[in-house]
């Protein structure tokens, strides 16, 4: 069955590159800028016939064709590392990942440092490959890590996502294409403005906001002006993002619409612009009548990441719903404030498993070691998703110890605590990288995902000494 993949290149070649010494030269230059530098020569001996075969075809785009070389060779064969790696390639640009990931097992040993100029479109393809698939959960997951990563040579895959039939997918296109930094030049993206729904035009909004595209400004000045809800409050902090402050005005005072939706969208605005003078405003929102709103301004008030939000959820901490408790508790963490560790270590007996889990990486966020025991504890419960919370927990702790938890818990038998494990795991240390290669072997598609997310983000940390410098 032709692939997406091979349809968009054999496309690419007829349409732009119709004589044949153009194709050569374009593929090369594709491949360096996808797949990394192209493969050199043997560094001692000859090269093969079939190697020598497998390099012109490579060349020439027909990844097909070194792909079938690999599969029909004897069983017996030791082939060339150089043919391998052109293997592994070309299995990656057909979008076959399953069989590059068995290529590569066979070019590194168990020890050996991995290869990163393999890893990072082999990666890249496990998330790609999965964009189209014919399950709404899958396309998700696939746009929610290229949202999370941003990353610019993916852009007609963003653009593509844009036409998805799933209303999540084409808000995390949008969103993608903004953290890609490809906001300011997208068509796609500003026709997304007029989606048939209100979610992707947010999305749309907030990525060209973002990218202070002014062009858009009366766009979202007839937004702010005529849409009720939601959409009038993130029109508006586009615009404050485009330098109209008094724009400000509006979304605090939505803040206090009887809507507990327009609520929620005003203090998750205000908690991402952290102007000082929206600090009172999220603070009073913690004695809000409904409890997912004051939920909300936990979140909030954590991502504001300033101290003085220290009282208010020194209060929320103390709320009737565990939802809110546990939000509450991991946005203490997030400010920093050590003071605050006895009001966490009062929340690890908390009778709500999520809210123990919650305070246990309040307190690795501030540096308590000691949380991880009861981290560990919380990996062995019988409930997946407290198993999950115990992962998230984790994930803000560089210690081995969390490292051993998490390599156990993306082994779990439910794929929910793999998923956290796999997400947890691009926080941790580069230890981190065998166990993700293990993660891309995954049964379940959203968990093999996260595991080449994790692993893009691994690979594109600094190497650890010049962390450390």
């Amino acid at each position: 069955m032709v692939t997406w993949f091979e349809r968009s290149n054999r496309r690419l070649l007829r349409t732009q590159f119709p004589h044949v010494a153009t194709v050569a030269i374009a593929t090369a230059g594709l491949i360096v800028l996808l797949v990394g530098p192209p493969v050199g020569a043997a560094a001692t001996g000859t090269p093969s016939a079939i190697e020598s075969k497998a390099t012109a075809l490579f060349k020439a785009g027909d990844y097909p064709e070194v792909a079938a070389l690999y599969r029909n060779l004897p069983p017996d064969a030791t082939p060339a590392k150089e043919f391998l790696r052109l293997a592994l390639q070309s299995y990656i640009r057909l979008g076959r990942t399953d069989e590059a990931l068995s290529v590569y097992s066979k070019l590194t040993q168990p020890g050996q440092s991995h290869d990163a100029a393999l890893l990072r479109p082999l990666a890249l393809g496990m998330i790609t490959s999965h964009v189209r698939d014919r399950n709404e959960h899958v396309r998700i997951a696939a746009y929610s890590a290229l949202a999370e990563l941003g990353l610019p040579e993916t852009a007609a895959v963003l653009e593509d996502g844009l036409l998805d039939p799933s209303v999540v997918v084409r808000a995390r296109a949008a969103e993608a294409i903004g953290r890609a930094g490809l906001a300011a030049q997208s068509g796609p993206l500003r026709r997304a403005l007029r989606d048939a729904t209100p979610t992707v035009r947010i999305a749309a909004m907030t990525a060209l906001g973002e990218a202070a595209a002014s062009d858009v400004r009366q766009r979202l000045i007839d937004v702010a002006r005529t849409e009720d809800g939601p959409e009038s409050i993130f029109a508006s902090a586009a615009l404050v993002k485009l330098g109209q402050s008094e724009q400000l005005a509006e979304i605090t005072s939505a803040a206090t619409l009887p809507d507990a939706e327009s609520r929620m969208a005003a203090l998750g605005v205000l908690g991402r612009l952290k102007r000082p003078a929206s600090l009172p405003v999220l603070a009073q929102a913690v004695y809000d009548p409904d409890p997912s709103v004051r939920a909300f301004a936990a979140g909030a008030l954590g991502e504001f990441g300033s101290p003085g939000g220290s009282a208010a959820l020194t209060h929320a901490i103390g709320d009737e719903i565990a939802m809110v408790r546990a939000v509450a508790a991991a946005s203490l963490g997030r400010l920093g404030i050590k003071d605050n560790r006895p009001l966490l270590l009062a929340l690890t007996r908390d009778p709500d498993a999520h809210v123990r889990a919650n305070a246990a990486e309040g307190l690795l966020r501030l540096d308590d070691t000691a949380a991880i025991a009861l981290a560990a504890d919380l990996a062995r419960h019988p409930d997946p998703s407290i198993r999950g919370a115990a992962a998230q927990a984790l994930s803000v702790s560089p210690d081995e110890q969390a490292l051993t938890i998490l390599k156990t818990l993306l082994s779990d038998q439910q794929p929910l605590p793999r998923l956290s494990a796999a997400k947890a795991l691009r926080k941790s240390n580069d230890s981190a990288i065998p166990i993700l290669i293990q993660g891309l072997r995954d049964t379940d598609e959203a968990v093999r995902i996260a595991a080449a997310n994790s692993l893009l983000q691994q690979l594109a940390k600094p190497p650890a000494s010049k962390r450390r410098r």
